[in-house]
């Protein structure tokens, strides 16, 4: 995954930035992002792309309901539990690795299946108080970080602890060990991981100082103190730090994300009177917009200025930026559109209207290779008849807008029919398959209802979905 940078009431995207309390957004001249970040999944670079377009519509041919968890489990929580732990709640976050599959609800339960088993392995909670904010997986070291609040503290300070998976598969999540003990991470304190770089930043507001850590071995790099800095943004090998705003502009520094070292210093004119939207750095772009203004997308390298008329693009509720392609996607209002860096837009999607106009980062995977987006979507009005209040997964093409595959009430198999050899139609079947289908309680329109959270397994191939009752569904061909 990308920088990462998680709200404590959930997500997120920018970067995956996990601070102590919600931020307050308004304040600050508008230089805290007012922009809700997306959750940038994993986007390093692969030799091959491995699917093409009809590649991938195969590859998602056939997917159906294979399997359903439940995070809810009274009986498996300690009696000195908070009580809010024991209750259902919705799911806010999927991650998979190593087949387990991490979900971890808004109450603060996270819990690991094994898709092997298709049993519970263990409640990552390892302390009756221990109320879990959000997981991060470690690709470098093969281990899960989650970042957690406690009553002991009145719930004030990010706490950060990394288990193997391998002791989470055999059931020990207490083996793992505290990270960043040294750092006061109390509001508006933040941690923040960044997969691209391998680098965590950490910002103590007590004595406000930025540290920057190795994510394969949690080694301290180097820190930021200056008392000037209102935020850093992360991107590829750099780091924008943008400093208090002065009477013509605001100050800007672009940092070495591996030393920390100056490697430019400027100043953005600003319109005195108008709140900024949001700052962002992608490579050598800076993108600057602000209220009713146009999109500002600078070259840093020699001052060339692109502008997009606001009439054209309007602040979006979320972006997200993709690598490789050099292109960034926009969410505004459940649609989605992609752009260039010339200020083009370059692709709309046919049939991806998002079931949250929020843009909630957790029902949206991009894939690794950046070709595919899979996200929570609305039916159209034909199928929203058939479907009831059920939604569907749509998988599209990111260049193309193109809807390759889609998940949805009217055409997926119902949990409790058999899809055995011997076409049984169901009855007196004793194949495992069909066993497996009667552990499943939600029907298929059941299943894609209320989807809160979702996730795809490149490696397995499934798609994992969370609703508001706590439940987890595993879609698989």
């Amino acid at each position: 995954m990308d920088g990462r940078r998680i709200t404590a009431s959930p997500r997120p995207c920018t970067g995956r930035r996990v601070v102590a309390k919600k931020r307050r957004r308004g304040g600050l001249d508008g230089f805290v992002n007012s922009v809700k970040k997306l959750q940038r999944r994993e986007i390093s670079t692969k030799r091959d792309r491995a699917f093409s377009m009809c590649d991938a519509q195969e590859r998602f041919r056939n997917i159906r309901l294979q399997e359903e968890y439940d995070t809810h489990d009274p009986k498996g929580y300690s009696p000195s539990s908070l009580p809010f732990l024991k209750k259902r709640s919705k799911i806010i976050e999927i991650v998979a690795a190593r087949d387990i599959v991490f979900a971890l609800a808004q109450s603060g339960v996270c819990a690991a299946f094994s898709r092997e088993t298709n049993q519970r392995i263990c409640f990552l909670n390892v302390s009756h108080d221990e109320v879990i904010r959000s997981l991060f997986y470690n690709k470098n070291n093969d281990s899960l970080i989650t970042v957690s609040v406690y009553a002991s503290d009145n719930f004030s300070s990010l706490k950060c602890r990394t288990t193997r998976i391998e002791y989470i598969r055999r059931g020990k999540p207490d083996a793992g060990f505290a990270l960043f003990e040294s750092e006061s991470l109390k509001w508006p304190g933040f941690v923040e991981f960044d997969d691209v770089n391998g680098k965590v930043l950490t910002y103590s507001a007590q004595d406000s100082i930025y540290k920057v850590f190795d994510l394969k071995n949690y080694t301290m790099l180097y820190c930021i103190s200056d008392k000037n800095v209102q935020e850093i943004k992360i991107s590829p090998g750099i780091m924008l730090l943008i400093l208090t705003k002065t009477h013509s502009g605001v100050p800007l520094k672009i940092l070495s994300i591996e030393d920390g070292s100056v490697l430019k210093s400027f100043s953005h004119l600003l319109h005195k009177t108008k709140k900024v939207d949001f700052i962002e750095q992608f490579n050598e772009k800076l993108l600057v917009k602000q209220e009713n203004e146009n999109l500002q997308i600078l070259d840093v390298r020699n001052s060339e200025l692109t502008e997009v008329s606001s009439t054209e693009f309007m602040t979006p509720s979320a972006f997200i930026f993709l690598y490789e392609n050099q292109l960034f996607l926009t969410f505004r209002n459940g649609t989605v559109a992609v752009w260039n860096f010339r200020g083009e837009r370059v692709t709309s999607f046919d049939d991806h209207l998002l079931w949250h106009p929020d843009c909630n980062t957790n029902n949206i995977y991009i894939t690794s290779d950046q070709d595919l987006i899979i996200s929570y979507c609305k039916s159209d009005t034909d199928e929203s008849l058939s479907d009831g209040n059920a939604g569907s997964i749509n998988i599209s093409n990111i260049l193309t807008g193109k809807c390759l595959a889609k998940i949805k009430a009217s055409n997926s198999l119902q949990a409790d029919e058999c899809w055995c050899s011997a076409n049984c139609g169901g009855r007196n079947c004793n194949s495992r398959k069909r066993v497996e289908a009667s552990r499943i309680k939600s029907t298929v329109a059941e299943a894609l209802e209320d989807i809160t959270a979702l996730f795809y397994d490149e490696d397995r191939n499934e798609i994992y979905t969370g609703n508001r009752l706590g439940l987890i569904h595993v879609w698989s061909n």
